[in-house]
């Protein structure tokens, strides 16, 4: 081992012992009063802390947390200085226009801030029923139900849906609310590897007698690797097996399709062939909260049984009006999805004239460029960052060992210069 590589070693192990958190004492027969309990002895803060002083040991800044003052369309200011933003989800553009701004101030002044009450005892309001329509209609299902939180749809979705007797079958790079959502339903559940709809047809010949419901889920444009899955074939499979099947739109809704309608339209298949449709109010349509669509017992039952629905407080009027008027504005001019193609398009074809790895993903503005390890992930964020640019890394655990990048997210108000 060369003598600097053994150094760097014993200077981390020090600094690692050194931050071994000590047994509480004993409290005497003259202690004081109660202390409230340090957090910081717990194992989950000194794996973070480990991981902070490694970067300190290295010479390496976190890129993480770093405060936005400012934002004025794809420039933040940060730390005093404007970079190009390639880190919002802002897909189609439409977060700082002035009809969505408008909107969301028109909800607050003829609503209020809050809805007050969970829609079941009280808080049930027109502006609810109306975006809820205009998201069936533009999906195509029977209604639509919103939610509070994107995260907090699924948890509430799967926990409703599914239950001990049942099998989910959900894909390895499928999102954590998913996981987190499947776990707390107490259904049998298994990650089948990435896209591969021959494993799910595989598995569901050998086990599907041996429960009650089974239900497969996939994400419409995984937000990891930039790519969507072969969809006519999951249908295929999930038929063949009597089972459902669920789509997680959050990051293909106005980014798939023609008309940004999503995977049934990129794929020309008519949305009733999907059991459940989950999506995200917070990307294209620039807002806050999640949705579910699909027929009209799927969504009675989400109203009467879904515990995040049931218990929580309603859609706020200024998030509702924002998203009804973004998918307004969206069904009105398709113009920033056919941009967004392009600038997508444009993009990798410039990352690979650099030799750069983004083999992974499709013509889509999810874009990550492979450095494989975290450190290296992190310096290049780093140095992109003093030259002017927001690129975040992904490190593990959000995507497996070795397997660390940039990811680029693209707007349709980036410039080709």
């Amino acid at each position: 081992m060369k003598k600097s590589s053994r150094s760097l070693l014993q200077k981390l192990h020090k600094q690692h012992s050194a931050i071994q958190p000590s047994p509480p004492e004993a409290p005497g027969e003259d202690a004081g009063p109660e202390v409230a309990f340090d957090f910081r002895t717990l194992p989950a803060y000194r794996e973070i802390k480990i991981v902070r002083s490694t970067g300190q040991t290295l010479g390496i800044d976190s890129p993480f947390f770093r405060r936005v003052d400012e934002v004025r369309g794809t420039k933040v200011k940060i730390e005093g200085s404007w970079k190009t933003n390639f880190a919002s989800y802002d897909y189609l553009g439409l977060n700082q226009s002035s009809a969505v701004a408008d909107a969301a101030a028109l909800g607050a002044r003829e609503w209020g801030v809050s809805s007050t009450a969970s829609r079941v005892v009280g808080g049930h309001r027109r502006y609810h029923a109306e975006l809820e329509n205009r998201i069936a209609d533009f999906l195509g299902v029977e209604e639509c139900i919103t939610m509070v939180s994107g995260y907090g749809t699924n948890l509430a979705g799967l926990r409703t849906l599914v239950t001990k007797g049942d099998l989910v079958l959900v894909d390895a790079l499928a999102h954590n609310s998913i996981y987190e959502g499947v776990r707390a339903s107490g259904a049998d559940h298994f990650a089948f590897p990435h896209n591969d709809y021959n494993w799910v047809d595989d598995k569901l010949a050998s086990v599907r007698g041996d429960y009650e419901n089974v239900l497969v889920v996939i994400e419409g444009l995984y937000s990891m690797d930039g790519d969507i899955p072969d969809l006519p074939k999951f249908i295929e499979t999930k038929n063949r097996h009597g089972s459902w099947l669920m789509i997680d739109e959050a990051h293909s809704l106005g980014v798939l399709g023609m008309t940004g309608r999503g995977l049934c339209e990129e794929y020309g298949i008519d949305a009733e062939h999907i059991e459940i449709i989950m999506g995200t109010l917070s990307k294209a349509l620039c807002s806050c909260g999640g949705f579910i669509g699909g027929s009209s017992g799927l969504i009675d039952l989400l109203r009467f049984k879904a515990p995040g629905f049931v218990y929580s407080v309603g859609l706020s009027a200024p998030n509702a009006y924002a998203a009804n008027e973004a998918l307004k504005m969206l069904a009105r001019d398709t113009g920033p999805v056919d941009r967004l193609r392009e600038l997508s398009k444009y993009f990798r074809a410039k990352a690979g004239h650099y030799n750069l790895d983004c083999e992974m993903g499709g013509e889509f503005p999810i874009i990550p460029v492979m450095t494989w390890d975290s450190l290296a992930a992190i310096w290049v964020s780093n140095k992109l960052f003093e030259n002017g640019f927001n690129v975040l890394p992904i490190i593990a655990p959000a995507v497996p060992n070795k397997s660390a990048r940039l990811r680029f997210f693209l707007t349709a108000n980036h410039k080709t210069n």
